[in-house]
């Protein structure tokens, strides 16, 4: 059951030689999920190697140009290579009539359908979900509407002790009731408990990803436990004034959110390109969360099924995640 994220851009408000801007993939359960769509995302995806028709749903956290100007692009590959099955793009409404304009000019009619949702709530909000996964939008603190996005595991079926299948000569219908967690009650009376016949549950596992934003406690209110986040981290504390007139938040903030929300594992991300060396950043979030990594192209964080158990995979082979 695998849980993912990869990092194919982290970088603010412009392309760098060094940072692309925002992008992620989410895989869960082997089902990509794209999380906003900056310029050069379609090189990014080639680069790691992702086949870009396995990406039905693509999340646009909101329409500041570094989280959206890769997309008239994206869609434009995917139609040049044949695509036909329908593409859902959870975003602003506002995308809609943008993404008209641009193909409208250019006199380009897409192989294959797009069905837009607003993805701007007031409160956190049920986007999709499938038998063993729920995604959810949450309202952020910026300049523009914005959402986050919490990516959250379903409890699975619980997993019944063979002993206790002979211990009380179980039934079909009777262990049925026990994998969905409900007690067996029995004609003459007797109380089969399900939590006594199964195994403890796995952990169920979370990522929030949180860009862009000020400091929230409309956020930390959803993002309590997950098990990764990401937040970004655009300043050093030393330019707090600068945080706060963009609304963004400086990486002293995101050390302090993961503490108090007591998060698994915190990936700070949305760098200004002023700061050259990253580790200043990092070191700053460290002082408030040791659990902290930092952002970079090509980097994957892989939820593991032991709690709490994060494994980082580097695809570009570097040595730091923070050179």
């Amino acid at each position: 059951m695998n849980f993912e994220i990869q990092i194919l851009g982290c970088g603010a408000a412009t392309p760098t030689a060094k940072h692309m801007p925002t992008s992620q993939l989410v895989n869960v359960h082997d089902k990509l999920f794209l999380v906003d769509c900056g310029e050069g995302t379609q090189i990014q995806i080639r680069r790691y190697k992702v086949k870009f028709q396995k990406i039905d749903h693509i999340f646009i956290s909101h329409l500041h140009g570094d989280h959206f100007f890769g997309l008239v692009g994206l869609l434009s590959s995917m139609h040049l290579l044949g695509r036909t099955k329908q593409l859902t793009i959870f975003a602003p409404k506002q995308l809609e009539a943008i993404l008209e304009v641009q193909f409208e000019a250019s006199q380009t009619r897409l192989s294959f359908p797009i069905k837009f949702v607003d993805s701007i709530v007031k409160e956190k909000t049920l986007l999709l979900e499938d038998k063993t996964l729920e995604i959810y939008a949450f309202p952020l603190k910026h300049r523009v509407p914005c959402s986050g996005f919490l990516f959250q595991e379903k409890p699975r079926k619980a997993k019944i002790r063979k002993a206790f299948i002979k211990l009380y000569d179980l039934g079909i219908e009777e262990m049925v009731n026990i994998k969905n967690r409900t007690n067996v009650e029995r004609p003459n009376g007797e109380v089969i408990s399900w939590k006594e016949c199964t195994y403890d549950d796995p952990p169920v596992k979370s990522y929030a990803f949180c860009s862009d934003t000020a400091p929230s406690p409309k956020v930390e209110d959803v993002i309590k436990d997950v098990t990764l986040l990401y937040h970004e981290a655009t300043f050093h504390s030393s330019l707090k004034d600068r945080a706060v007139t963009t609304f963004h938040s400086t990486s002293l903030d995101a050390g302090s959110i993961a503490a108090k929300c007591n998060v698994g594992h915190l990936v700070i991300g949305h760098f200004s390109s002023r700061y050259m060396d990253k580790s200043i950043l990092l070191e700053e979030a460290l002082t408030q969360f040791e659990r902290t990594s930092c952002a970079n192209e090509g980097l994957k964080f892989v939820l593991k099924e032991n709690p709490g158990e994060i494994e980082i995979q580097d695809m570009n082979r570097s040595k730091s995640n923070c050179e």
